[in-house]
Parts: C-alpha cells; structure tokens; sequence
C-alpha cells in the first residue's frame, strides 16, 4: 500500500453489521452497544431503534436535531434524521425497511467511502439468517471491496431461547429456515429429513411458513414422544411482538401440529428434541435437557 492509499483507508470509515440479540439492550453484548453508540450512522427498523432508545444506545427522540442533508437513503425512500447525543456528537439515524435493503446498503457504502462509521443493525445475530450475507454480497455486486466490513456477533433465538428452555442444545443441534423465498419446499423437506435421520436436535425459524408440514417430515423419521419446545420473542419479556410477550411451551413431536395458538409469527421458533432429550422438572417448572454423549456424574 503506498502513501495515498494508506491515506485514502486512513480517511475510510468502517461498516458494522451489529447483531443485538432480541432487541433490547440488556441482551447485547458489550460490544454491540459500543459500536452502536459511536457510530456516525445506524441503520434500523422501527422496533430496534425502540428498543434500543429503553436504555440511551440511541438518543431519545427529543434531541432531534434536523433532518440528514442528503435525505437518508440513496434512493431518498427513507428520511435519515439527525439526533445529538449526550456530550454533543450527533449522530445520523435511518428507518431500515424490508423493501430497501439494496438502497441501504449503497447508502452504508458511500457513508463509510466518506469517512463515517456506520452500524447496520441485525436482530439476532447477523449470521442466522441476518443481514451480514446481503451486505457482503451486495459488496461483491457493486464493487465496493474497499468498504471496511465487520460483523459484530449477537445471540440468536435459537440460543435464547433454549435458555429458556433448559439444557436442549447441550450437544449436536442445527437450524433449519422454514421460509422457503430463495428456495424450495424440496430442499427445505431433504435437510429436515438428514437432520432427523442424524439425531440433531433442531431449531425450526420462520415457522409462519408451513411449520406443520415440517413437523410432519421429522415425525416420520423420530418418535412421537421427542420432547417439543415453542418459544415466542426469547429475550423479550414484556415487550414480546408475537403473542403475549415471551413465552414458550413444552410439548411432544406427536402433539406439536395442535399448538397453533403458540406460533405467533416471525419471533416463533420451534426446538425439536432428540432421542436422547428429555424432561427434567423441579420445583420451578419443566426443562428440557439434551445430554453430551450420554455421560453421568461419574464422567465428570
């Protein structure tokens, strides 16, 4: 690298892709809410930028200072506004909306191009079916392989809520997006199928979509008594969007497909056990415990 380019990545700013867990700022990483408050810019939707208001992450509406000079995005779909934070900084803020995430990530290059340092902001984290794969490979379409690009890891609903739940993914588990937008049902059923076949523990996320026909598919291959676990807005106590705040219930593989009043929406994931889980209960509720390779206290 010679003088001016070192000059040129020494005027760059950096693109975070900030994974924040369920949302609300105690659940984030230490991390995650540093990069968020010291960013020029954060990108994210309606609810996120609620949540992260509960604790000061961002400024409160009333410090708004002005709208951004260049209109927010790109494409001018979304205003950006202008927020001033405690100490004085100011701080851009820009509505994240499902139908412009090509525009916002243009929007994010030219920011960082400029000098900012800009957080896009991922529910859950930006690996699990967020958004760190849309922006690296909107990266690769428009030639932006100057951008400075890190993702900032946050916990999934998978993770939280098998907290919930117990000990359900104490050994071999995967995940498995129900949606079938970029792929089809054929595909979807082939890894529900080996995952059952194989005794993973699995994750089901975005069971909106035909979550009964892939119960269906893992009951064919797996027992009907397989302890079940439907959580709703893990990690979201009484700010859940689903159903009435978080919840999650234990159930049975043959007895999963009669729990529609549990399967809310987007924050509704479902955990199916193994032949080894099993339902642990003690004074205060029902867990569910997955042992790592069948091992007792004498192995310990």
């Amino acid at each position: 690298m010679d003088g001016r380019d070192a000059a040129t990545a020494d005027a760059m700013g950096t693109l975070f892709v900030v994974g924040i867990g369920p949302g609300l700022p105690h659940a984030m990483t230490q991390r995650a809410k540093d990069v968020i408050t010291t960013a020029d810019c954060v990108i994210a939707s309606n609810l996120y930028q609620e949540f992260l208001r509960r604790d000061g992450t961002l400024p409160p509406e009333n410090t708004e200072v002005e709208a951004a000079p260049d209109g927010g995005t790109a494409a001018g779909a979304e205003s950006g506004t202008v927020f001033e934070r405690p100490g004085g900084t100011r701080q851009t803020l820009i509505c994240s909306t499902m139908g412009k995430q090509v525009e916002l990530a243009r929007e994010a290059f030219q920011r960082v191009r400029a000098g900012e340092d800009v957080a896009h902001v991922s529910g859950g984290d930006p690996n699990v079916y967020g958004k760190s794969d849309l922006l690296y490979t909107m990266a690769e379409a428009d030639e932006a392989d100057d951008v400075p690009i890190e993702v900032v890891p946050g916990v999934t609903a998978a993770l939280g809520g098998a907290a919930n739940l117990g000990a359900p993914l104490s050994n071999d588990f995967c995940t498995v997006s129900l949606s079938d937008k970029w792929r089809g049902w054929d595909e979807i059923e082939e890894k529900l199928r080996a995952a059952a076949i194989s005794g993973f523990v699995i994750v089901l996320y975005n069971c909106w979509r035909d979550y009964q026909r892939a119960i269906d598919v893992v009951r064919e291959e797996r027992a009907e008594d397989v302890p079940v676990g439907i959580f709703n807005d893990a990690g979201r106590g009484d700010a859940g969007r689903n159903l009435d705040d978080e919840t999650h219930t234990i159930t049975t593989l043959g007895e999963a497909n009669d729990h529609n009043d549990e399967v809310g929406g987007m924050g509704t994931s479902i955990l199916i056990g193994n032949h080894e889980t099993t339902v642990w209960e003690n004074d205060y509720g029902k867990h569910l415990v997955t042992p790592r390779g069948g091992r007792d206290v004498d192995d310990f």
